[in-house]
């Protein structure tokens, strides 16, 4: 994942999650060690487009659901896919079967945000700092993948052991599974509650 999208991340996790939309610039380049231009080119777009409004050292996300979609647009889940293979286990299983240190994705962090999942699914989505901490745990078989380990970014563990909401929303928006728009329109109808 980008740095710019590590921010986003966060902009989205505390506007939405946490109810805060105003930020500060410098604060923001403390916490993940980056530098202030950074931040800039990650505001450079939000600003263009009138989701964020800039003033002084401070800036206030107005817009929060334009950022969602703008990232929802431009994030390439492939780029982060380290493995992907078949494990002829029930998918529940497969979830049970990750360590601790996995941060769960995807359908599997829709459905424990959700409560529910809003239609079956068949893959099961995991970030991790390398295959090697999560692929010595299963039998992988031939067929068609069901469980993808995605390269974690050194900040994504700081929300628990689950991706936020919007990465959540972000990352399914970028699958082609036929069932990927009922979990994408029921994690927006979950981020629309929070925004309103």
């Amino acid at each position: 994942m980008k740095k710019i999208e590590m921010v986003w991340r966060e902009l989205l996790y505390w506007s939405i999650e946490k109810g805060e939309r105003v930020f500060v610039q410098k604060d923001l380049a403390a916490k993940f060690n980056f530098s202030t231009s950074t931040i800039f080119q990650a505001l450079k777009p939000t600003r263009a487009m009138g989701a964020a409004r800039v003033t002084g050292r401070n800036f206030t996300l107005e817009d929060p659901e334009k950022l969602l979609y703008y990232w929802a647009s431009v994030r390439n889940l492939a780029n982060d896919t380290i493995f992907e293979g078949r494990v002829d286990l029930p998918l529940l299983e497969i979830e049970g079967m990750m360590p601790a240190l996995s941060i769960f994705a995807g359908y599997s962090t829709a459905r424990f945000i959700l409560k529910e999942a809003p239609a079956d699914y068949d893959k099961v989505f995991v970030y991790a700092k390398s295959k090697e901490d999560l692929a010595s745990r299963f039998d992988f078989v031939e067929g068609k993948p069901n469980l993808y380990i995605l390269k974690s970014d050194p900040f994504i563990s700081s929300y628990g052991g689950k991706t936020t909401l919007a990465q959540t929303f972000v990352d399914i928006w970028n699958l082609n599974d036929w069932y990927a728009k009922e979990f994408t329109q029921a994690l927006k109808d979950r981020i629309d509650d929070l925004l309103h």
